[in-house]
């Protein structure tokens, strides 16, 4: 690896019963902050509030109470790339929301291309770049050698 170039591979925990059962997390700095609406699941948020579910999955600009928008995310992604030091190498565990807003500011994409990727379960995701230039590797299996 290039001494000034950073390498970062987020992965995406198994989704297991718990997991699967609870669409919205409780927090962590690799995780989506879901605010009122952490440790519930999607049924339960639009049973109570469909327009507030409707509009946080069409307006990236939208919070849930107390938590953050899809470009909130994206943005707290970003700076965390852009905070790693040249020659930096990490690994991460990393929700599949974290996973997508590192993807959308890494490729510049538009936010609204957050709910257009996927991140799968159990497979790793890697960005590696310098001065702002992100390349993307994508699908590696959890853990398989990098090539």
């Amino acid at each position: 690896m290039n001494p000034s170039s950073v390498r970062v591979r987020l992965v995406t925990p198994a989704l297991d019963g718990d997991v699967r059962e609870r669409r919205f997390g409780g927090g962590g700095p690799f995780a989506m902050r879901a605010g009122e609406w952490a440790g519930r699941t999607l049924d339960e948020v639009a049973a109570e509030d469909p327009e507030a579910l409707h509009a946080w999955l069409t307006d990236p600009d939208f919070a849930p109470p107390g938590g953050e928008s899809v470009t909130g995310l994206v943005a707290r992604a970003g700076a965390w790339l852009a905070s790693l030091e040249p020659g930096a190498h990490r690994v991460e565990a990393a929700d599949q929301a974290f996973v997508r807003a590192a993807v959308v500011h890494a490729l510049d994409l538009p936010v609204a291309a957050f709910w257009r990727l996927d991140a799968r379960p159990r497979t790793a995701v890697e960005l590696s770049g310098r001065a702002g230039r992100w390349n993307l590797r994508i699908g590696t299996p959890e853990g398989a050698a990098r090539n």
